[in-house]
């Protein structure tokens, strides 16, 4: 394992960043988020996520705070900057999509972006605690630009609720 330590993940083979061991609270939290419940007789799964989605807004932001985590675990994994855009993207998405209302509650039953994301760490991961200040920084600002997503998204609701509860014509 120290060979693999040394090594930069362009001269690893597959199988042996397949070797690089991720956290079990990882796993588990994606397991929560994205396949805790089996729907009987199928193969379906489904988790929090979906669940609490069903909260306009609020779910799908606790739920987005939580993939957070995951990907700040990618820094720390030593994951490379284009696949932590990647994972920043799967959140972006389930989160966009997620509070959409009905279309995005049946969106969380499908796209499992927390279980990607811990796929991407345990494909790409270099080794723990190799990620570097500029790792950092940068995903720092992704995690800003996904925090104003959120926001924004709050805001609009908030305005559109505003006109609906007043009557007012939206233009």
């Amino acid at each position: 394992m120290e060979e693999v330590e040394k090594l930069g993940i362009a001269s690893m083979s597959r199988r042996q960043r397949s070797e690089v061991e991720i956290e079990k609270g990882l796993d588990d939290l994606s397991r929560y988020l994205d396949g805790l419940f089996r729907i009987p007789g199928t193969g379906w799964r489904f988790g929090l996520d979906a669940i609490i989605g069903l909260i306009p807004n609020v779910g799908d932001t606790l739920t987005s705070l939580a993939s957070f985590y995951i990907l700040f675990a990618g820094v720390r994994y030593g994951v490379p900057k284009i696949t932590l855009l990647r994972m920043a993207f799967n959140i972006g998405l389930d989160y966009a999509v997620g509070s959409i209302p009905f279309i995005g509650d049946a969106f969380d039953f499908f796209w499992k972006a927390n279980q990607q994301n811990v796929d991407l760490i345990r494909e790409r991961a270099t080794g723990k605690d190799k990620g570097t200040t500029g790792d950092y920084i940068f995903i720092f600002g992704l995690i800003g630009i996904l925090i104003l997503l959120l926001i924004a998204s709050i805001i609009a609701s908030g305005v559109i609720l505003y006109y609906i509860f007043t009557s007012l014509p939206l233009v």
